[in-house]
C-alpha cells in the first residue's frame, strides 16, 4: 500500500472521532470539554509533553501569528524548534511542524498507529485531544529542543493545557466563540487565563481594561511575574512597506524586521519577543532579529498577487476586520475591494461587514465545503441589511475566477477573508489557476 493511501486511511481514523470544528455552534456550546481524558492519554504514553520546555499561547487575534514568531526565534538561535497550531490550511499535517516544516506524512502515519491502543482505552476521546497528543509524540519522538503550542479554543479547558509552560502567554482578545467561551470579555478572558500556571511567568499583548484586569487577578493568584506589552515591553514602528515592516523595542540595540504586514503583526511581534525573553529559554536579541525577519505564516495578509492585488486573509470577527480594513488602508490607500466572503454560523457577520463596509466594491458571497459554513443566500441577507452589494457564487473556484475577472477589467483588489476555509479553498484554486499539471488533472 502506497504512502498516500496510508495517510489517508490515519486521516480517516482521526476524523472518525469527534470533531467538534466540524460541529455548530449548538453542539459545541453542549460539548464535554474537560482534561481528564487529555491528562489519563498523556499519562498512558509516558508524558511526552514534559520531555521539552513549552511556550504556550492562547487568545482571540494573533496567537497564530506570535507562535509562528515564536518558534522562527528559537529556530534562529539553533534550536531544534516544534510549532502545534491550528486549523491547518492545505495539509493535515501544516498543524505540527519542525522547524518550519510540516512532519512527513510517514512520520503522521507511524503516530497513529502507535496512538491506537492507547486511545482505544479512553472513551470520548476527540480527534484535536488526538492530535494535540500526536503532537507531543511527535516532538519528543524528533528530540526538540523547545516547543511552541497554540490553543486551539478558549484556554481552560482546552487539550494543550495539559503542558506546564515555561511561559503563559495572551494575545489580543475580542468576541469569538461566545456560544462556548460567553458573551462578555470578562468571561472569555477567564477562559484564556485558564492557562495561567503557579509561578510560571505571563506575557499579555495590550488588552482592554475590561479583559486586562481578570488576567491581572488570575496571575497575581498563581504567583506568576506579569508583563503587558504596551506598558513593561515599549515598541514604535520604524517603516512599513509591502516588503515588510521594520520596528524598535525599547531597551534593545537592535532593530526588528518581520515580513507579516499591518500595525497588529507589530503588536505580534512585540509579544512574541516579551515571551521569548520571559521563557528563560537562553536567546539573544540578535537571534530573535534573526528569526522575525524570516517568519512565514500564511493567509495573514498575504499579498499572492500585486498587479492587480490578490489577498490572502485569515479574518474572522469584527475585531480582526477592523484590523485588515486599517493594513488595507495602510499598503493600498483608496482602493476598493472585492471581497471573495464565507462564513461560519457563530460570527458576528454584520459586525465585519461595518468593519470594511467603506472599501467594499463587491461582495462575492461563497461557501467553503464545511458543514458550520452558512448559506449564500443567509450571507446574501445580512450583507443587504448593512447596505453592501452582494452576489453569490458557488463554488469557491468559480468565485475565485469571477473576482479575477472584474479585477482584471478595473484593478481592484480580490481579498478573501471571513473564513479560514474559504481561504484555504482561495488558495487551492489560486494554484491550481497557476500549475498547468494540476489544471490538465482536474479536467481529467
Amino acid at each position: 500500500m502506497d504512502i498516500e493511501t496510508r495517510y489517508n486511511q490515519a486521516l480517516d481514523y482521526l476524523y472518525s472521532f469527534v470533531d467538534y470544528s466540524l460541529k455548530h455552534s449548538s453542539e459545541l456550546a453542549k460539548a464535554d470539554f474537560n482534561l481528564d481524558r487529555m491528562f489519563a492519554l498523556m499519562n498512558s504514553l509516558g508524558n511526552p509533553q514534559a520531555k521539552y520546555p513549552i511556550i504556550h499561547v492562547a487568545g482571540t487575534k494573533g496567537k497564530g501569528s506570535v507562535s509562528a514568531l515564536c518558534a522562527s526565534g528559537l529556530q534562529a538561535a539553533g534550536y531544534k524548534v516544534g510549532l502545534y497550531t491550528s486549523p491547518h490550511l492545505l495539509d493535515y499535517t501544516e498543524r505540527i511542524q519542525i522547524n518550519g516544516e510540516p512532519i512527513s506524512h510517514e512520520l503522521l502515519i507511524e503516530l497513529v498507529e502507535e496512538i491506537k491502543p492507547y486511545v482505544a482505552q479512553i472513551p470520548k476521546l476527540t480527534t484535536f485531544e488526538i492530535t494535540t497528543a500526536l503532537a507531543f509524540m511527535a516532538f519528543a519522538k524528533s528530540g526538540v529542543d523547545a516547543a511552541v503550542f497554540e490553543v486551539g479554543l478558549g484556554g481552560r479547558l482546552d487539550a494543550t493545557n495539559v503542558v506546564t509552560p515555561k511561559v503563559s502567554v495572551i494575545t489580543s482578545l475580542s468576541y469569538d466563540h461566545t456560544a462556548v467561551l460567553g458573551n462578555t470579555l470578562t468571561l472569555i478572558a477567564g477562559e484564556k487565563a485558564g492557562i495561567i500556571k503557579e509561578g510560571v511567568p505571563v506575557v499579555s499583548a495590550p488588552q482592554v481594561d475590561e479583559a486586562l484586569e481578570v488576567l491581572l487577578r488570575a496571575a497575581k493568584s498563581k504567583n506568576c511575574e506579569f508583563t503587558l506589552v504596551g506598558k513593561d515591553i515599549m515598541f514604535e514602528l520604524i517603516e512599513a512597506s509591502l516588503a515588510g515592516q521594520k520596528f524598535r523595542i525599547q531597551n534593545s540595540r537592535e532593530a526588528f524586521k518581520i515580513p507579516l504586514l499591518g500595525a497588529h503583526q507589530i503588536e505580534n511581534a512585540a509579544t512574541a519577543y516579551a515571551a521569548l525573553k520571559a521563557s528563560g529559554i537562553r536567546i539573544s536579541d540578535e537571534h530573535i532579529q534573526a528569526g522575525f525577519a524570516q517568519t512565514q505564516w500564511r493567509a495573514r495578509f498575504e499579498v499572492a498577487r500585486l498587479d492587480p492585488p490578490l489577498i490572502f486573509d485569515s479574518a474572522h470577527n469584527q475585531d480582526s476586520f477592523s484590523r485588515l480594513s486599517e493594513t488595507l488602508e495602510t499598503y493600498f490607500p483608496g482602493k476598493p475591494v472585492y471581497l471573495i466572503f464565507g462564513a461560519s454560523e457563530d460570527k458576528n457577520i454584520p459586525g465585519m461587514f461595518e468593519a470594511m463596509r467603506p472599501k467594499i466594491r463587491k461582495l462575492i458571497v461563497t461557501r467553503a465545503d464545511h458543514p458550520r459554513a452558512l448559506s449564500v443566500e443567509h450571507i446574501q441577507g445580512l450583507a443587504g441589511q448593512a447596505g453592501v452589494e452582494s452576489e453569490a457564487v458557488v463554488p469557491v473556484r468559480e468565485a475565485l475566477r469571477h473576482a479575477l475577472e472584474m479585477s482584471s477589467k478595473d484593478g481592484s483588489i480580490v481579498l478573501s477573508a471571513g473564513s479560514m476555509f474559504v481561504t484555504a479553498e482561495v488558495m487551492r484554486e489560486w494554484k491550481v489557476l497557476n500549475d498547468p499539471t494540476d489544471m490538465a488533472r482536474r479536467r481529467r
